[in-house]
C-alpha cells in the first residue's frame, strides 16, 4: 500500500486546487482557492491547503485553518465566524472508486493529515465539519475523534415550479399569496443591498441579545470576487426593505446562505415565506437542481419553519479531537458565552 504524501499548496497550485474541487462530488464553493484565501484574511488564521498525492496523482485536498491563542493551538475546517457551514476533505474521483480504494485513500490521507496537525502544528484542539455527501466518518472515529451528526434541508428544484408549489404547506401558500396581494415584492439586489441585509441582521440579532460575528468586510470581499456565484434578494413593502437573503450558486445547487432576518417592523404579513419561495423559483429559473438551507434542520427553534416547505432531510458529520485541558476550556467558554455575548453587544451599542 503506497503512502499518501502531503504537500502544502501555494499560489501556483491554485488552478489545480480548483480543478480538484470542481471535479469532486464533495467539492463546494467554500473549498475554492479564492474563498479560502479571503477567509484566511478575515479570521486571523493561517491557511494550510493540503494536497495528498499517491505517486504523482492527487487523491484529495484538505484545507486547514490554524489559530493560536496562548497555549491553545487550534485547527479548524472551516474557521469560526465565516458562515462557512462545512469544509473538510475533498477526494478525487471518489464516486468512481471501488469501496476498498475509497477506504484506503481516505484512511491513508486522514492519517497523513493527522500527522501534519500533530507534528507540524502541534494542535491540541481540532474541529472539522465534513462536506455533504462524505458520509463515512469512520477514519476519524478510528483516530480518536468524537463524531456528531449535522442536519440540513434540501428541496428538489428540477421537478418544476408546480410540483414545488403544491408541496408547500397550505398555510404557507396562503401566506405567500397574501403577501403578494398586499404589495410585497422580492427584487434582486447588489452590493448596497448586501449592506442593508447585514444591518437588518445586526438589528434582529440585537433583539435576541446576540451579535453578528461574520465581518461585513469579509462578505464584501467575497461579493467582489464571487458576484457571479451570489444572488442578493431583498423583500420590499411600500419602498422599504424588510428582509433579504444572500444565496450562493455553485455546481448544481443553490444554498440559502445568509440572511432571512425576521422583520423588526410590525407587519401582519409573512415576507420571509415569499422570500424563500422566490429563492427557490430563482434557482429553478437558472437551471439548478437543488435548493439547500444549511443548519436549520438541526435547530429545534428553526426546523419547524423550514420543514413547512417539505424539504428532504440531509445528514453530514462534524468531528472533534482535543486534550482534556482544552475540553475543560471549551466547556467553560460555552458556560460563559451568554455573558460574553451580552458584553460584546453592549460594546457594539455604545460604539
Amino acid at each position: 500500500m503506497s503512502k499518501v504524501e502531503l504537500k502544502v499548496a501555494k499560489e501556483e497550485d491554485a488552478e489545480l486546487w480548483d480543478r480538484l474541487v470542481e471535479s469532486s462530488p464533495h467539492g463546494t464553493i467554500f473549498h475554492t482557492w479564492k474563498w479560502l484565501k479571503i477567509a484566511e484574511k478575515h479570521t486571523n488564521s493561517k491557511l494550510y491547503p493540503l494536497i495528498g498525492y499517491k505517486g504523482t496523482e492527487p487523491v484529495g485536498i484538505f484545507p486547514l485553518f490554524f489559530q493560536r491563542k496562548a497555549f491553545l493551538k487550534m485547527v479548524f475546517s472551516p474557521p469560526p465566524h465565516t458562515a462557512i457551514p462545512y469544509l473538510g476533505p475533498v477526494f478525487v474521483d471518489y464516486d468512481k472508486l471501488k469501496q476498498f480504494k475509497k477506504e484506503t485513500n481516505f484512511v491513508e490521507f486522514q492519517k497523513g493529515v493527522d500527522e501534519f496537525m500533530n507534528d507540524k502544528l502541534r494542535a491540541n484542539y481540532i474541529n472539522i465539519s465534513l462536506p455533504p455527501g462524505l458520509l463515512d466518518p469512520r477514519p476519524f472515529k478510528w483516530a480518536g475523534y468524537s463524531v456528531e451528526p449535522r442536519f440540513d434541508y434540501r428541496i428538489e428544484l428540477s421537478k418544476g415550479i408546480d410540483h414545488m408549489w403544491y408541496q408547500l404547506k397550505k398555510r404557507t401558500r396562503q401566506h405567500i399569496n397574501q403577501a403578494i396581494r398586499a404589495g410585497v415584492s422580492v427584487e434582486e439586489g447588489h452590493k448596497e443591498e448586501l449592506k442593508i441585509i447585514y444591518e437588518l441582521m445586526i438589528k434582529r440579532y440585537a433583539e435576541q441579545s446576540k451579535i453578528v460575528t461574520v465581518p461585513k468586510e469579509y462578505l464584501l470581499d467575497l461579493y467582489e470576487f464571487f458576484s457571479q456565484n451570489m444572488k442578493i434578494l431583498v423583500v420590499k413593502h411600500n419602498g422599504e426593505i424588510l428582509s433579504g437573503a444572500i444565496d450562493v450558486y455553485y455546481k448544481d445547487k443553490v444554498i440559502s446562505w445568509i440572511g432571512n432576518p425576521k422583520p423588526s417592523v410590525k407587519i401582519t404579513l409573512s415576507p420571509n415565506d415569499l422570500l424563500n419561495w422566490e429563492e427557490m423559483k430563482c434557482g429553478y429559473k437558472y437551471g439548478f437542481r437543488h435548493y439547500e438551507t444549511v443548519g436549520a434542520a438541526g435547530n429545534e427553534r428553526l426546523h419547524s419553519y423550514h420543514s413547512k416547505f417539505n424539504p428532504e432531510l440531509l445528514v453530514r458529520f462534524s468531528v472533534k479531537k482535543f486534550t482534556f485541558v482544552t475540553q475543560l476550556l471549551e466547556r467553560t467558554y460555552v458556560r460563559l458565552k451568554p455573558f460574553r455575548r451580552y458584553k460584546l453587544l453592549r460594546k457594539h451599542e455604545l460604539a
